[in-house]
């Protein structure tokens, strides 16, 4: 999935009377504070924002298999033949250790797409691809992209591509909150009932799913105004204290070797080695 209409920066203070305002952002937002408070607020509230690290070589080769199964829906020939030539031409280039790993990722990826769309594709054109959907509820606005939106018999699914190496789990798809989110958003959108969210794993060709409830939105909905509660207190203390602001500790471990903002954390860079761009495609 893809966010959109973050909001960054230091933001204005309310006049007195008026109503407090809508804490606004995506799923990612949410989650990047939950995970890492001291990166949230370099990648949200810093500025100017702290210059991150190079794009990695998987994050190349996810937006490539995104924007290829993207504009499948608009080729003269929709066949999964021409969906693994989309993968060639939409490829992306940077991060990889050398030409022979990126071209060998590239054939892997072109032969992925091409089985996926044989096996795993859908019949009929989506409702939405890489549709922008939004709701509010109380103080909490949610806006987001998702990658495809299908109308099977009447209901509609969520679908979200994963590219990872990590096979997705029915229990991923139940515990992921910005399917959730995102189902919630569109069954306010459309005023028909989401239930069932997919991640649609391409480079295996499985699909992990959920069947979701009313109830089990509604608890993915307060989970994510917990959150946000939390986030807004912090926001609300790094626009009295800046920088020397304490509600954003670093929470350090294996996983500060990838963080793209590891170079203005020093306690990120003592928890773990950095990474290489391309470490998460290595054999």
């Amino acid at each position: 999935m893809t966010t959109t209409g973050e909001q960054t920066g230091p933001q204005q203070g309310a006049l007195p009377g008026m109503p407090e305002p809508l804490w606004g952002g995506s799923p990612s937002k949410l989650l990047a504070f939950l995970d890492c408070p001291r990166r949230y607020r370099m990648s949200y509230l810093d500025t100017p924002r702290p210059v991150a690290r190079g794009q990695r070589a998987h994050t190349s080769l996810g937006s490539s298999v995104h924007n290829a199964l993207r504009d499948w829906w608009d080729a003269p020939e929709r066949t999964p033949e021409a969906g693994g030539r989309l993968v060639e031409k939409a490829w992306i280039d940077v991060g990889f250790r050398d030409a022979e790993q990126s071209r060998r990722w590239r054939a892997r990826m072109r032969d992925a797409v091409t089985a996926y769309l044989a096996t795993s594709g859908p019949v009929q054109r989506p409702v939405g691809i890489e549709r922008t959907v939004s709701f509010v509820s109380d103080d909490l606005r949610i806006q987001g992209r998702i990658d495809r939106l299908d109308d099977r018999d009447g209901e509609l699914v969520v679908v979200d591509y994963k590219t990872s190496r990590q096979v997705s789990t029915e229990d991923d798809a139940r515990t992921s909150l910005p399917l959730a989110l995102y189902a919630a958003a569109v069954w306010k959108m459309f005023r028909r009932p989401v239930r069932r969210v997919e991640l649609h794993h391409v480079p295996s060709g499985t699909v992990a799913a959920h069947e979701h409830t009313g109830e089990s939105l509604g608890r993915h909905v307060e989970r994510a105004r917990s959150i946000m509660r939390d986030a807004r207190r912090a926001d609300a203390d790094f626009a009295r204290h800046g920088a020397e602001s304490t509600m954003f500790p670093p929470v350090t471990g294996p996983l500060c070797g990838w963080c793209d903002l590891r170079a203005h954390c020093p306690e990120g860079q003592a928890a773990a080695p950095e990474k290489p761009g391309w470490a998460a495609l290595e054999d």
